[in-house]
């Protein structure tokens, strides 16, 4: 469908993603990918897209993998390679190849994003990559009695030097090879690499963009967001293949180093960095350090996230209109479902002390998250604030969704059962069912 077909869905579409661009604004994401993501063709689109980040005022650092492009390398010169545990054993003719395939891959990336053809995503684009001796590495040395030789770790980012860079509006690019202050070069992983930097930059987002597919629990359920314990606990099960799984360690530790966000987004995807980034679900795994999602009581600053949820309600009469004022005033009665700084789901208790009574209303949940429980958890919560505060009945009144109250309790009332002070408020106009629960 040509967009001016459907222009009301892109402007719908575009004031969607609005608090996601505000929120990102001047964040520090760390991007990482490997070198099946450049072998599959796919570089010049994931330039284009973290070239829209860089728009949006996002400091982007780039890692970049090489382990495909080694072993072409590798292949080339008829060089054989040895592994430990997945680790490169890199001796010289080895990093001779990783040194060979990291610069072909810069060149490459520079080159990306030097895309400006018209009428492409990168038109009017002037993004300038810089790259350096901004990782220090040392070797990994002996494990299980086998040296990996010049395979290393990074022991320090350049964050000193990079933060200016991003500052002043340049990306930054970071191969996987560091540097010993004795001069030596060391093969390093692209995990490694990023996770430092993420670490090392107080990034707000680490993103690794995978050749693994979309990671799903023992049941075959795909998880889409998990806290840094339920992370250890996916891996502690042992479900996950064995790339996947080191992916996701590495998040795990980025986010244990103080990184509130990491993201494992499957490339196969055709713009999953963006999906994954501006859209609610996302299309891969995102680990926080915290659990992202709160149900709490609203504060002033959830008036503009109450509005926005309840107007469209409103508008098809589904709710009694509520202006910002009365919202305002009437803040402290709201409960709200705060995700990661979006509020998906509200509702209000009006108490009516002498008859013991409180009143639940303008239960509402975002259409998107509908059906994934999130009404049920406020009206459990609704419940249980009411009980606190001493009411024995809470009561609801409804034009439209009065199966889904009867299903959960509620039974049908009149409108003499109401608190008398509720009584003279009834609006006759809207006639709506009376449905009480007892507490």
């Amino acid at each position: 469908m040509r967009l001016m077909e459907n222009p009301i869905q892109f402007v719908q579409w575009l004031r969607s993603v609005a608090p996601y661009i505000h929120a990102f604004r001047g964040q520090t994401f760390v991007v990482a990918f490997p070198g099946e993501l450049v072998m599959a063709g796919a570089l010049p689109v994931l330039a284009q897209d973290l070239s829209l980040l860089h728009a949006l005022g996002i400091k982007v650092v780039i890692v970049h993998g090489s382990r495909p492009q080694v072993q072409e390398q590798l292949a080339l010169r008829n060089v054989e390679t040895h592994f430990h545990h997945g680790l490169r054993i890199t001796d010289t003719a080895a990093l001779e190849c990783a040194k060979e395939a990291s610069g072909e891959l810069r060149l490459d990336i520079e080159a990306a994003f030097s895309q400006g053809l018209p009428n492409t995503p990168m038109a009017h684009a002037a993004i300038r990559i810089i790259s350096g001796n901004f990782v220090i590495a040392r070797p990994m040395g002996i494990i299980d009695g086998i040296d990996l030789e010049l395979t290393g770790v990074t022991r320090k980012i350049a964050y000193e030097t990079i933060h200016p860079i991003l500052d002043a509006g340049g990306l930054v690019l970071l191969s996987p090879l560091g540097f010993s202050p004795t001069g030596e070069v060391f093969n390093l992983t692209m995990e490694d690499v990023a996770v430092s930097a993420a670490v090392a930059l107080h990034a707000d987002k680490l993103i690794f963009i995978t050749e693994t597919p979309m990671m799903t629990d023992v049941t075959g359920a795909e998880m889409h967001e998990l806290s840094a314990h339920q992370a250890k606990a996916a891996l502690a099960d042992g479900c996950l293949p064995a790339d996947s799984a080191f992916y996701l360690r590495h998040a795990v530790k980025a986010c244990i180093g103080g990184v509130p966000r990491a993201h494992i987004v499957p490339f196969a995807t055709d713009g999953s960095a963006l999906l994954e980034l501006f859209t609610h679900d996302g299309v891969g795994t995102m680990i926080s350090s915290q659990n992202l999602e709160s149900l709490r009581e609203a504060t002033i600053e959830d008036v503009g996230g109450i509005l926005k949820l309840i107007e469209p309600l409103e508008a098809d009469g589904t709710l009694v209109k509520r202006g910002r004022e009365l919202i305002e005033r009437e803040i402290d009665n709201f409960s709200v479902i705060d995700h990661d700084g979006v509020i998906f789901g509200c509702a209000a208790l009006y108490p009516f002390p002498e008859e013991k009574m409180a009143e639940m209303a303008c239960l509402t949940v975002n259409p998107e998250v509908q059906a994934q429980g999130d009404g049920e958890r406020l009206l459990k919560h609704m419940e249980t604030r009411a009980r606190a505060e001493g009411f024995k009945k809470l009561f609801v009144l409804t034009t439209r969704t009065a199966h889904w109250f009867l299903k959960r309790g509620f039974v049908n009332a009149t409108i003499d059962d109401l608190p008398k002070d509720r009584q003279h408020m009834y609006n006759w106009q809207r006639k709506s069912l009376v449905l009480v629960k007892n507490l």
